[in-house]
């Protein structure tokens, strides 16, 4: 009798938008993950855990994926849901995979216990950390998993598995930085730079739609202050690096994290214990806890001096941080272009700066090298049909990704034709690209260029104002099939924008509320509208 072979497992299908080498390592990961209870399987399917256990977290039936919903309603909503989904819900529902991960897939891995790091949905912040720190302290009561256990001095930390050189954030490679242009014309109140990288020599290979990761350091005038704060050495040896290299470019100085506030409740007494205390539990004690960096709660407490190494073992880890790509690999082969921007801002007398944001836009020197990586679109990227028609949103820098698609457009010689509205607060100073699109208007490539400018009159006038305004002829390229993107902020914008869409389908489709909520609802569904948001 011959010897009995198990089919092959396969777990990540090839529809999934990663190259063969890319698919055969995950798919070895998760098969080494699940082991036994998936011996023989194939691909699970949506919501199927492995052995028929508990049910995993999957966009299909999460009804509280939605960005613009705060964390308590998401919870709420997913009261009654097993554990996955709970987790799930947890996220700031992006998609955005800055984490590594989508939401869905970030829950099931803390869930399966391939991941115990439980600060990397960087939209989410200390409240998706908190909750998910109280979920598996839940989960362990009801004995269902036991909570993870948090990395501590005496024990060594756990490396995440390194993935695809290049395509993960675990395994980043060095690219070289070559330009920064400055985006604003004089009189504008932002600052925002057009950043070039050369992939030269990489493995990184893109399509328009994808993000870039990038692992920035932090400003040096910072890193110094928290050492002279500390009363420390910058030259102090800790892990085999010093202490101002390690706070440059390894820990993440912005909001203090909550183990840093209970370190400094067991340096303190009395009434600024408490305070520590209610800070590191998620209270605002005295109405400043949005503001307090690493070195803000240093001086808040100024009576509460840690040693440099247990102070360190307090901080988050600094995390990269990801940027919608402004390029075509077939317009502009070899190398990656970025739409960023430099976060500024005073507080108490203070200058606080954006990490990447400001390494990008003015410490990083040209031809340096700085640690990248890919990550791939989940669902947002140009039709396949190249006749069919674009319409694309995004306003400020989220144009970066509609940049892209009209250069790739333009070097594809695409037939469909292409609308962009686009605004921001001065036509003077922060029309961006402006000349580009212009000649690409020109070329035929973007048949229509809807513009909007929030400073410019008596009144503000927003994207989804021209949307409304262009309703009839809007109406029209939709119900003649074609494609709808935004780009932007999750909360607000994109949350507009779809309500201009419900507003134009109710208007000129002659569709009563539901129905228009549904029409949009449908657009979701049959991948015709899909966003890129932040």
């Amino acid at each position: 009798m011959s010897e009995h072979v198990s089919p092959p497992l396969v777990l990540i299908p090839e529809t999934a938008p990663f190259s063969a080498d890319q698919r055969s390592w995950l798919s070895g990961y998760f098969a080494a993950l699940l082991g036994p209870a998936v011996e023989g399987a194939t691909a699970l399917a949506p919501g199927e855990s492995p052995g028929g256990a508990k049910k995993l977290a999957d966009n299909d039936d999460a009804p509280w994926h939605d960005p613009a919903l705060p964390i308590a309603d998401r919870m709420e909503m997913a009261k009654e849901r097993p554990e996955a989904q709970k987790l799930m819900a947890a996220m700031a529902q992006q998609d955005c995979g800055q984490c590594g991960y989508n939401c869905a897939d970030y829950a099931n891995a803390i869930f399966l216990k391939s991941e115990e790091r439980l600060n990397l949905c960087q939209p989410g912040g200390k409240d998706t950390m908190r909750m998910l720190k109280k979920l598996e302290e839940e989960f362990g009561a009801a004995g269902g998993s036991a909570p993870a256990k948090a990395n501590t001095g005496d024990a060594p930390k756990k490396e995440a598995a390194l993935g695809p050189l290049g395509f993960c954030r675990e395994n980043p490679v060095e690219a070289t930085f070559l330009s920064r242009t400055r985006l604003n014309a004089p009189g504008g109140e932002k600052e925002t730079w057009h950043i070039e990288i050369d992939l030269t020599g990489t493995p990184v290979e893109y399509v328009v739609g994808d993000s870039l990761g990038l692992f920035p350091a932090n400003a040096p005038a910072l890193a110094d202050a928290v050492i002279a704060e500390l009363g420390a050495r910058p030259e102090r040896m800790i892990g085999g690096r010093t202490l101002r290299d390690a706070l440059l470019k390894d820990y993440a100085l912005g909001a203090a994290p909550d183990g840093l506030y209970q370190l400094l409740s067991l340096l303190t007494s009395g009434e600024a214990r408490k305070k520590a205390q209610a800070l590191s539990a998620g209270e605002d004690p005295d109405g400043d806890a949005a503001y307090l960096d690493v070195l803000g709660a240093l001086h808040k407490f100024p009576g509460a001096r840690p040693d440099a190494e247990v102070f360190l073992e307090a901080l988050d880890e600094l995390q990269p941080r990801l940027y919608s790509i402004s390029s075509s690999p077939k317009a502009d082969p070899g190398r990656v272009s970025l739409t960023v921007d430099a976060v500024r801002y005073n507080h108490r007398s203070r200058l606080r700066l954006g990490v990447a944001s400001t390494h990008l836009g003015e410490r990083l020197p040209e031809k340096t090298t700085v640690k990248v990586y890919l990550q791939k679109a989940h669902g947002f990227a140009l039709p396949h049909d190249l006749s069919k028609d674009v319409i694309m949103c995004g306003p400020g820098t989220g144009i970066a990704p509609f940049r892209a698609f009209l250069r790739e457009r333009a070097a594809t010689q695409a037939p469909g034709r292409n609308w962009l509205f686009y605004g921001h607060q001065r036509q003077a100073s922060d029309f961006f690209y402006k000349d580009e699109l212009e000649k690409l208007r020109d070329d035929k490539v973007l048949s229509r260029l809807s513009l909007a400018w929030s400073r410019d009159g008596a009144e503000k006038t927003y994207v989804q104002d021209r949307m409304r305004e262009n309703g009839a002829d809007l109406w029209k390229w939709l119900e003649g099939g074609a494609h709808f993107y935004v780009c932007g902020d999750a909360k607000r914008m994109a949350k507009d924008v779809e309500r201009a869409i419900i507003d134009v389908a109710a208007e000129h489709g002659g569709k009563s509320a539901e129905e228009a909520v549904a029409y949009l609802a449908a657009l979701k569904k049959a991948g015709r509208y899909q966003a890129d948001v932040y």
